[in-house]
């Protein structure tokens, strides 16, 4: 079960990365705007499981923070950032649904 919460926490967190890269393109013409960011990788990187250490290897270093700068937003680094955590988002879908598969298999074992 530790290992299904540590996945729902991540994708948790994928889900508010994604909110603020969208946010980022939405507002890269509005005066003032800030971009954003959300770097999650020291959430992940306790974690064991071959999911959390190639999710945090790819995040980067920073705590669960909402980060903002005053650089210029680039829509073709954010394009690509929303494709990287949407892989993200895959393998973390994919990894929820091979855990659930694996406790069906043992209810199934236990009536039989």
């Amino acid at each position: 079960m530790n290992s299904i919460s540590r996945t729902l926490g991540a994708l948790d967190l994928i889900a508010e990365k994604h909110k603020a890269l969208a946010s980022n393109l939405a507002n890269m013409d509005t005066p003032n705007y800030r971009r954003k960011d959300i770097s999650f990788s020291q959430y992940l990187s306790a974690a064991s499981s071959p999911l959390e250490t190639a999710l945090s290897s790819k995040l980067g270093p920073s705590p669960v923070t909402m980060q903002t700068s005053n650089e210029k937003i680039d829509p073709a680094n954010e394009l690509s950032e929303i494709q990287k955590n949407s892989l993200l988002y895959t393998v973390a879908t994919r990894r929820i649904t091979s855990l659930i598969t694996e406790m069906k298999t043992v209810i199934n074992m236990g009536n039989g």
